[in-house]
């Protein structure tokens, strides 16, 4: 039965990523200052989405962690962080292929892309924390640098917005400057993004959890 629910989940999560490369490739207009290369925004944007969405979850779970101290929660936080750390990547990757053919430069320090790199770092460094197999003491330092780190996402957010720059911003108080099919390619991606998410956290807690019964397990033939 737990075996038909993965199937399941997994069909449902291809039938989202292939109609989301379908409404990007196809339905999508092509826009016609950029041309073809303006629909690497879609996966450029979902990619930043979810690599903030996961470190507000390494954010509350680190809070619950130092409130509970479950190791339940200290894998959810890991393994977010994880996975928004690779997403970030694909966001600084993505980025520059969409940005060179408008901006005739790979990289620019923008306030949008420099809090972002820095951003990488931040998270990249609190799984180095985390690595291992951390002690309780490790683990508590590691949960106080989560919500420490936190601060600089909402600073990734309002970059664009706050200091001088030549990131479009795409979210407005009047909403968003797209074509409808833009928009409804946008949510699509958004939503096949956050289903990868979904799965990708489930995958890497069983083997978090699989790791920690193996140390459960040698702990106890030692002694």
């Amino acid at each position: 039965m737990r075996l038909d629910r993965r199937m399941i989940g997994l069909l449902i999560l291809t039938v989202l990523i292939v109609g989301n490369i379908y409404i990007i490739g196809i339905y999508a207009p092509i826009e016609r200052t950029m041309g073809v290369v303006q629909k690497v925004f879609y996966f450029h944007i979902s990619s930043a989405w979810i690599g903030m969405l996961a470190f507000v979850v390494v954010f509350l779970c680190s809070i619950l962690y130092l409130w509970r101290r479950s190791e339940e929660v200290n894998q959810v936080a890991v393994a977010s962080a994880e996975i928004g750390v690779v997403f970030i990547s694909c966001t600084l990757l993505t980025g520059p292929i969409w940005a060179y053919p408008i901006w005739n430069t790979w990289w620019t320090w923008d306030p949008r892309l420099t809090t972002t790199l820095v951003l990488w770092f931040m998270y990249a460094a609190y799984i180095a924390l985390q690595g291992g197999g951390a002690a309780e003491n490790r683990r508590r330092f590691a949960a106080v640098y989560g919500i420490i780190a936190f601060i600089n996402v909402p600073l990734v957010f309002f970059s664009a917005r706050w200091w001088r720059s030549i990131h479009p911003v795409i979210v407005s108080s009047e909403g968003m400057n797209l074509d409808p099919r833009m928009k409804t390619a946008l949510y699509a991606s958004i939503i096949a993004f956050s289903a990868l998410y979904v799965h990708l956290a489930k995958m890497r807690l069983s083997v978090l959890r699989l790791r920690k019964r193996v140390e459960t397990l040698r702990e106890n033939l030692v002694y």
